[in-house]
């Protein structure tokens, strides 16, 4: 059985705000009207559409009163009689202009119950029915039933805000269980037709908005537990649907405060930080029509390694492993002259060099660089006469650490460190161990060292 219900959504402009404030001059609010057949149900001492436009008219005219507001509506399930009706059958009956109340207020009186209820598709398509999404603009559903078309108004929700467009929305039902009252947690907050106060709670909500919008900012908090941190990537994750639903480059705005941000208020939140590594907020709710800050502890230091751009043009493109101190996850690969920002604490740093280049216990401090400083390589070239293998060590304090393998080619080279080193080489043609030649020799910063390999 199919019960009255009223569906508020109050929706903001994401793009109006993003930019600076202008003054609403007014607001826009659509009425979306069920002319659906179950509509002749009784109801009490009336039918569920007689209900429903006594319901609607005391809206009209209290609402009317505010000059600041223009109305628009829309019917569905009014022209084709159901059976089988028409899960199309929606259409913007009086678009939004002036002195248009007395013709809407018409079109309503004369509704007459036809077809069926196709709930998304109508508030889809009434996303195309305003102007433009520089307003406030409310979209009030007027119902007697679920959703027949095999529709779901969580996803016209959603459709909605891609347009640009965030569903505030409200529902007041008539005799729903709480069965059926919990299949509209999805679309918002729900109110009981049956109660006196219904109606001065609605209208003041909507007269509310106009003045108190619900908006939020995510404060990046830096050691001092100031909002100083900025530009890092923001994502909104639903905790109840465990997916995300927005992402922002969090900035400072023209007061140097973290933007304000307006985006749908029915979901719990968790917010992360993109920083390196990420940081989090905790569960977070949007209290309606009000302002809610999100802190997010996030202090930030500069981490730079470098070494001088080599002479004879010897330096390849190194990559540099970052990871927090006694910690073996890689939280970044860094590459060398380069400037990466990180959460203040300490890191170890590997970098890609030959022979690798560990160094542990960096402090990243708040707001400052830490600068590394390596010497540039210099350049080893092996001539052989014949494929053959062999390796290369580096000599620290008398003990020989294996630095890489030699390749079978006849030519090769190499960019290594500074430093005392021994290769060694045996043709593959000779099956002996005697036959192992050793070589000796030392790498300066940009310069070029020859060894030869032979029988």
């Amino acid at each position: 059985m199919k019960h009255i219900f009223f569906i508020l959504f109050i929706s903001l402009s994401f793009l109006t705000w993003a930019q600076k404030k202008p003054a609403v001059k007014f607001t826009r609010i659509l009425f979306v009207f069920d002319a659906s057949k179950s509509m002749i149900a009784k109801h009490e001492n009336t039918t569920r559409m007689d209900g429903a436009k006594n319901l609607f008219f005391k809206f009209i005219d209290s609402l009317s009163k505010d000059k600041t507001l223009q109305f628009a509506l829309r019917m569905y399930g009014h022209t084709v009689k159901y059976p089988p009706g028409d899960c199309k059958d929606s259409k913007l009956i009086v678009p939004f202009g002036i002195n248009n109340i007395a013709l809407i207020k018409e079109k309503v009186k004369a509704a007459s119950p036809t077809g069926i209820t196709p709930i998304e598709h109508s508030l889809t398509e009434s996303a195309n029915d305003f102007k433009d999404n520089k307003t406030n603009n409310v979209v009030i559903l007027i119902t007697d039933g679920i959703e027949e078309c095999g529709g779901d108004p969580c996803n016209a929700r959603q459709k909605l805000m891609e347009k640009g467009i965030i569903f505030k929305p409200f529902i007041i039902g008539i005799g729903l269980t709480p069965e059926q009252i919990k299949t509209f947690e999805c679309v918002g907050t729900f109110y009981d037709y049956d109660d006196q106060t219904t109606f001065n709670n609605i209208t003041n909500i909507i007269q509310q908005q106009k003045l108190n919008k619900t908006s939020s900012q995510v404060n990046l908090l830096d050691s001092k537990s100031f909002p100083s941190e900025t530009n890092v990537n923001l994502t909104f994750y639903d905790v109840a649907k465990k997916e995300y639903k927005y992402n922002y480059i969090h900035t400072l705005n023209y007061q140097n405060n973290p933007d304000t941000l307006y985006i749908d208020d029915f979901p719990t939140y968790k917010v992360i930080a993109h920083t390196i590594p990420q940081t989090e907020s905790k569960e977070v709710k949007l209290v309606q029509g009000k302002h809610t800050i999100i802190p997010i502890d996030a202090p930030q230091g500069f981490l730079t390694i470098n070494r001088p751009n080599g002479v004879y043009n010897f330096n390849e493109r190194v990559k540099c492993v970052v990871r927090k101190a006694n910690d073996m996850q890689t939280i970044n690969v860094q590459i060398l002259n380069a400037t990466e920002k990180y959460i203040t604490g300490k890191y170890d740093i590997e970098i890609l060099t030959l022979p690798r280049i560990y160094m542990n216990d960096n402090v990243i401090e708040q707001s400052k660089t830490k600068t590394i400083d390596i010497p540039n390589a210099g350049v080893l070239q092996i001539k052989c006469l014949e494929a053959g293998d062999g390796c290369i060590l580096v000599n620290r304090n008398n003990k020989l650490e294996w630095v890489c393998n030699l390749s079978t080619q006849t030519l090769q080279t190499y960019h290594l460190q500074p430093g005392n080193y021994v290769t060694t080489w045996r043709a593959k043609a000779l099956k002996g161990s005697i036959y192992t030649v050793e070589k000796k020799f030392t790498i300066t910063s940009d310069n070029q060292t020859i060894v030869e390999f032979y029988r």
